[in-house]
């Protein structure tokens, strides 16, 4: 990479916000979550800067794009031809990514009836999202049980993982009369842009049963973040090269507690070697949100991000070469507010804490994305609509 990225602080604020569902192509103003429950939107930049967003509405999921950071989308496109129950909330939301050469993939959890059941469900574009396949299903064991919180990252080429949460082996346990704490972590590959996948693979097993799975393809391959358990119950974070393995432990908080705390990471790969993680913790080593990178075998101390006191949360971080982005979510009793910090030398350094916008009601968690000289933060609120914010960002030699 022959520049450093450098991140202007210039918010565009101001600009108005884009509308979805029943609108015609290009039409301007504001968008309402129809239910608190489908708030949660999936959002990427493919590789000439397009925004591309992903919500459900009256059981579909639905597609747009825009190509003026926001200001206005094209008319949505219904992926689901038939309405299923589709989650949608900030930990378990429709997850969308667009190959180099154009191909649009889509993954989402089904919800079925039976209580904490659910299917990895999936669907690509090969003519720019105009038209999608009918969707599909990846989990293989044809059970009713719990597939969910599902996670995609790809490589661009034609490799493409999705990783999820598993209850078969729970279940299977189970039947032996034999006892199983949390569930597995599962996983599919393909080799085609998402044409075909191969078998399901279990990669891990006794993890945390419903925290977000945290996924990144860097340029050793596929690298997840997930909540594990370790010793008896402690629920602290590992991270892993799904094809190689070499598990570690990637944080150290100490959190003991016989439940989920439905709070999981998010991790990126910077593209220059470097892994960037944080995290939301209430051990006894340390609580609040967190932010660590990885070089190598060095990782960084935990830096505290946010304010514990305003209910500090649901972090999630971008990353390319030396720019880095973290955003999350913080309440103040009357209304919530995204907030941002970023960094311009890997994380070595930060700028000071940045409030981008509030709304009152219910919220997204803020969604902050990096492709090339794009920076954009998305925000999905219910009474404000959706929020893109474009960040200036400057390129030096």
């Amino acid at each position: 990479m022959g520049y450093v990225a450098v991140l202007a602080i210039t918010f565009l604020l101001n600009m108005p916000l884009a509308v979805f569902a029943g609108s015609p192509e290009q039409e301007q103003g504001s968008t309402k979550a129809t239910t608190r429950n489908t708030i949660g939107v999936g959002a990427t930049l493919d590789e000439a800067g397009r925004l591309w967003v992903a919500r459900v509405e009256n059981q579909q999921l639905l597609v747009s794009f825009s190509d003026d950071d926001g200001f206005t989308f094209s008319a949505p496109v219904t992926v689901t031809r038939e309405p299923e129950s589709i989650y949608a909330d900030g930990e378990n939301r429709p997850k969308i990514a667009v190959a180099r050469d154009g191909t649009v993939l889509l993954t989402w959890v089904q919800a079925l009836p039976q209580k904490h059941s659910g299917n990895i469900r999936m669907a690509r574009s090969t003519d720019s999202g105009r038209t999608f396949s009918t969707p599909i299903t990846l989990n293989d064991d044809g059970r009713i049980t719990s597939h969910s919180f599902g996670s995609m990252a790809m490589d661009g080429t034609g490799r493409v993982v999705v990783a999820w949460l598993d209850g078969r082996d729970r279940e299977a346990a189970k039947e032996r009369g034999e006892d199983f704490t949390g569930v597995s972590v599962y996983m599919a590959q393909s080799s085609d842009n998402g044409a075909t996948f191969g078998p399901n693979r279990q990669f891990r097993s006794h993890t945390c049963q419903c925290c977000r799975i945290g996924l990144t393809w860097s340029n050793e391959g596929p690298i997840a973040l997930w909540r594990d358990i370790f010793d008896s119950n402690t629920r602290d974070f590992a991270i892993a090269n799904l094809d190689k393995g070499n598990m570690r432990r990637a944080t150290d908080d100490e959190w003991q507690i016989d439940a989920c705390p439905h709070n999981g990471g998010s991790i990126a790969a910077d593209g220059v070697g470097g892994l960037h993680f944080v995290w939301f913790t209430n051990g006894n080593a340390r609580q609040g949100i967190f932010y660590r990178r990885l070089s190598g075998d060095r990782m960084s101390p935990p830096l505290m991000v946010g304010d514990p006191a305003a209910q500090a949360n649901h972090a999630s971080v971008a990353a390319n070469g030396k720019t880095v982005i973290v955003t999350w979510r913080e309440f103040d009793g009357r209304s919530y507010s995204a907030k941002m910090m970023y960094s311009r030398d890997g994380g070595e350094s930060w700028s000071e804490v940045q409030r981008m916008m509030a709304s009152a009601g219910a919220t997204d968690h803020p969604i902050p994305l990096i492709k090339g000289e794009k920076v954009t933060v998305v925000w999905n609120t219910a009474s404000d609509g959706l929020r893109v914010l474009p960040l200036q960002r400057l390129a030096s030699r």
